[in-house]
């Protein structure tokens, strides 16, 4: 927190603060985690007074503040904020916690301010996160408020953008040097950006809460004098709207802010925090403001030095980096999922995940025929009309099988086939692809090196560690014969013997080592090779090894499709496909087996493992059941902690017992 003066306790005189809703709950854990934990009673010598920015009822508090001398505190939501603004109940992500002043009132120096003047804002580490930051929040089309339409098309472009705020916001009731902003500013600014862009046409674009009932704006359906004015209160994305704008007007509204950071300079009518830094067209000069100010600066001091944040699947404060990984998860399930599905022919055990995953804000349908007016998912190659979203496990699963009805911690939802069906393009070769985002690289790397630090896989069984033979080990994952991978993914070399073959024809003095896939040695799936006929071309058969501590110590790895070969690249092991995995055909394996020429992209590992482990699969926490960034998920899964219901691991034992019966639970 910047500013801090004050060490005594924080004492809090709203009720809002004290109430049992997510919202003040929320507020209550980030002060705690702060060090500041909310007392109530009169404040003692050297105690403070926290408020609500200049809501109403801060009035109270800062009159006890007055009369005991104690220091005022006023708390604001951050400006990265949540998908639904607050009135809807949702919890910010991250709160300003002000001891100076608070950003939209320029009366006095706030902390934000203080910071903006006098901060070198010169660190290079500092400046690329800021530069990163900004370039993510464009390209995830991330605001304060993210829950937008991404199905809605802006105007045609070359329009001047006109933003609209609610009535009385106290950044307009103290957004003026000396008092409150007028009304009148908002029909000023109309009437001027119609003098400055004659025969432009002019969008209004109506505030998030108004549009949502909450409170009223300044403009209305009246204010729509001639055909060049529009009065868009459609929820479309406020970068796009950016980006199509040739020039943006404002009073106070953070969306200005969010123009800077967009490449605009907008004309700004009132003092917002943004306003006399060299990065807007004032009307009137702040006279405190004289520095001159990159947007990076900009963004470095208000969105990574001002803001506490707080991870709400960890439960205390973070970085804005992590606070934007969870805000980016969550708004991508809102987005996919908000028009609700109907799961086609989905098996009892699945359908309670499946529910947790796609039908949090729409409950999920399960049916055997499409319903109109509704996506459809189905899991799997299972049959399924074109338009079907096709459903499968992730590559950071669980710990256990999915065969053992184990939940899994991430699934793949993608529109366009599936990674294992090389016949057809998936949604993941588009993003292996395609350029990696700003920051890309230097996350998938991070993430790996958590993966390979912490010991996981995809099922993360616990394995024995045997010792192997000497030589140049290479190391043979066995597969599931009838998995849709080696159906749709082999090619002539489609058994498990027949690979071991290929193997040691290929390799003849090599020390070559056979690992089974755990569910043919359950007794789940088929792929079950006779002992003595392996070791014909085996040098050992390694059953229940740890898969993890195998690849520390084999120089290859050789396989049809198997995903322990994309687990081999991340820990830099050389990998030969005899198929044709999601991971082949990209320049990071030798490729035996035809790949489909469309693989024409060159990606680094980073690259790969940014598509494959993050921007594709979808994940679900387990401990706080919201959607979570995939270093949650690894933090699970390295845990143990996972959602099998008590029911789910009884029937998982009943099937152990009808291992010959495994069609019933597939």
């Amino acid at each position: 927190m910047t500013g801090q003066t004050g060490s005594g306790k924080l004492h809090a005189f709203s009720g809002g603060f004290w109430g049992p809703g997510a919202q003040a709950r929320r507020i209550r854990r980030i002060l705690a985690l702060s060090g500041d934990s909310l007392h109530p009673g009169w404040p003692g010598r050297g105690d403070r007074v926290a408020v609500w920015g200049h809501a109403p009822r801060a009035a109270r508090g800062a009159w006890v503040a007055g009369r005991t001398g104690a220091q005022l505190v006023r708390l604001e939501d951050a400006f990265l904020r949540s998908l639904f603004p607050g009135r809807a109940g949702e919890p910010p992500l991250g709160l300003l916690i002000d001891h100076a002043g608070i950003h939209y009132d320029p009366s006095r120096p706030s902390d934000l301010e203080t910071l903006l003047a006098t901060h070198p804002l010169d660190d290079h580490s500092l400046l690329e996160r800021a530069r990163t930051g900004m370039t993510r929040l464009k390209a995830t089309q991330l605001t304060k408020y993210s829950a937008f339409d991404p199905d809605l098309p802006p105007p045609a472009p070359g329009y001047v953008l006109i933003i609209d705020q609610v009535r009385d916001d106290a950044a307009l009731r103290h957004g003026g040097l000396n008092g409150p902003l007028s009304a009148h500013l908002f029909r000023d600014m109309l009437v001027q950006a119609q003098l400055d862009f004659p025969g432009s046409r002019i969008v209004i674009r109506t505030h998030p809460e108004t549009r949502s009932g909450h409170r009223a704006g300044y403009f209305t359906t009246a204010d729509v004098t001639s055909d060049r004015i529009t009065l868009l209160d459609d929820p479309v994305s406020p970068w796009e709207l950016l980006e199509g704008a040739i020039a943006v007007y404002t009073v106070a509204s953070q969306l200005g802010f969010e123009a800077i950071l967009a490449g605009h300079r907008p004309r700004v009518s009132g003092f917002p925090f943004y306003a006399g830094w060299g990065l807007t067209q004032d009307q009137t000069p702040h006279p405190r403001r004289t520095r001159n100010l990159t947007r990076a600066q900009l963004f470095a001091a208000a969105m990574l030095l001002y803001p506490t944040w707080y991870d709400p699947c960890r439960d205390r404060l973070c970085s804005f980096e992590q606070a934007l990984d969870h805000l980016e998860a969550v708004t991508r399930a809102w987005r996919e999922d908000r028009k609700g599905y109907v799961a086609l022919n989905m098996r009892l055990w699945k359908r309670p995940h499946l529910q947790a995953f796609f039908g949090r804000w729409t409950r999920l349908r399960f049916a055997r025929q499409p319903l109109p007016d509704r996506p459809v998912l189905v899991w799997g190659t299972g049959p399924a009309p074109d338009c079907a979203l096709r459903v499968e496990d992730g590559f950071l699963r669980s710990r256990g099988l999915g065969a053992n009805l184990t939940p899994p911690l991430s699934l793949i939802r993608d529109d366009l086939g599936l990674y294992f069906d090389p016949m057809q393009p998936s949604r993941l070769e588009v993003l292996i692809g395609a350029p990696p985002p700003p920051g890309a690289e230097a996350r998938a790397l991070a993430l790996i090196a958590d993966i390979r630090r912490l010991r996981l896989s995809k099922y993360n069984l616990p394995g024995a560690q045997p010792d192997l033979p000497q030589g140049h080990r290479i190391l043979v994952p066995g597969q599931v014969e009838d998995d849709a991978s080696i159906r749709l993914g082999a090619g002539a070399i489609r058994t498990n013997l027949d690979l071991l073959a290929e193997v040691r024809q290929r390799n003849p003095s090599a020390c070559i080592l056979y690992k089974p896939h755990p569910d043919v040695e359950a007794g789940l799936r088929p792929g079950a090779i006779a002992p003595e006929l392996a070791l014909e071309h085996a040098d050992a058969i390694l059953s229940g090894a740890d898969p993890v501590a195998l690849l520390a110590q084999v120089q290859e790895v050789w396989t049809i499709t198997s995903t322990l070969g994309f687990e081999a690249l991340l820990r830099n092991v050389p990998v030969t496909t005899l198929g044709a995995p999601f991971y082949a055909g990209w320049g990071l394996t030798r490729d035996l087996g035809a790949v489909p020429a469309r693989r024409s992209a060159r990606p680094g590992l980073a690259a790969l493992a940014h598509a494959v482990l993050i921007a594709y699969p979808r994940y679900l926490d387990p401990v706080t059941h919201l959607p979570c960034p995939p270093e949650i998920a690894v933090e699970r899964l390295a845990e143990g902690r996972t959602s099998q219901s008590p029911s789910l691991r009884a029937l998982a034992k009943l099937q152990g017992l009808l291992a010959s019966r495994a069609h019933l639970w597939r």
